[in-house]
């Protein structure tokens, strides 16, 4: 990891103080014990007050459940795993052999885990309005294209078993797979009298929207 300082610097905005914080935050758990997770934990809340705040800003006419709905969608694990690819973050995070060989540089998990990570890292190394900086700088042209908040597939699908006087979708998990650090599951959503439908993820959360959506779409 000769060149680990400079991809921080270059992609983070600043030259590490503590290189041992970032290099934490890169490490997954089959790796080492100090391992990214308290780091995810504090990056995962730093991520979340910069967007509601931007969000408050940006958007100052909007009630709280829309801008629940847009900062749901800025800070849900896929996107935080399309920001790490966009930086190519996969080449620099930690693994043992096993989590490696099973792909887990590229899990949508761990990608996403480590980006949180590293934003705690580098609140804790250079402060808030750093953590800030590198947030708006990654995420800035999903918001800008937030042309209204989005209406989440669950909660739309919900609406639509109302308005057609339907029994409220239910979801099941049909089917768990793949390692500890890197599951997929099988969510079917069925709604009685109206259709059924599958879709995979990798958290139960991720599953019951995308099925939510495939759904959606057999309706229209």
């Amino acid at each position: 990891m000769t060149d680990f300082p400079d991809w921080i610097e270059r992609t983070l905005g600043h030259r590490p103080g503590d290189l041992s914080l970032y290099e934490r935050a890169a490490t997954h758990s089959s790796r080492e014990v100090d391992n990214y997770e308290r780091l995810e934990f504090l990056g995962d809340r730093v991520l979340g007050l910069v967007m509601a705040r931007w969000l408050f800003e940006r958007f100052p006419g909007e009630p709280e459940g829309k801008l629940s709905w847009r900062l749901n969608a800025l800070v849900a694990g896929s996107v935080c795993a399309e920001i790490a690819r966009e930086i190519e973050l996969s080449s620099h995070v930690r693994l043992g052999k096993q989590a490696r060989d099973d792909g887990a540089a590229h899990s949508d998990n761990v990608l996403g885990d480590v980006i949180e990570a590293l934003i705690g890292a580098l609140y804790l190394d250079h402060g808030f309005d750093a953590a800030d900086a590198f947030v708006r700088a990654r995420w800035e042209g999903r918001l800008d294209h937030q042309l209204r908040a989005p209406q989440h597939p669950k909660s739309a699908l919900q609406e639509w078993a109302a308005a057609h006087r339907r029994k409220p979708p239910v979801y099941a998990v049909t089917a768990r797979e793949g390692p500890q650090h890197n599951p997929r599951f099988t969510v079917t959503v069925s709604i009685k009298g109206a259709g059924e439908a599958s879709a995979e993820g990798t958290s139960k959360q991720e599953a019951e929207t995308a099925a939510a959506k495939v759904l959606l779409e057999q309706l229209k």
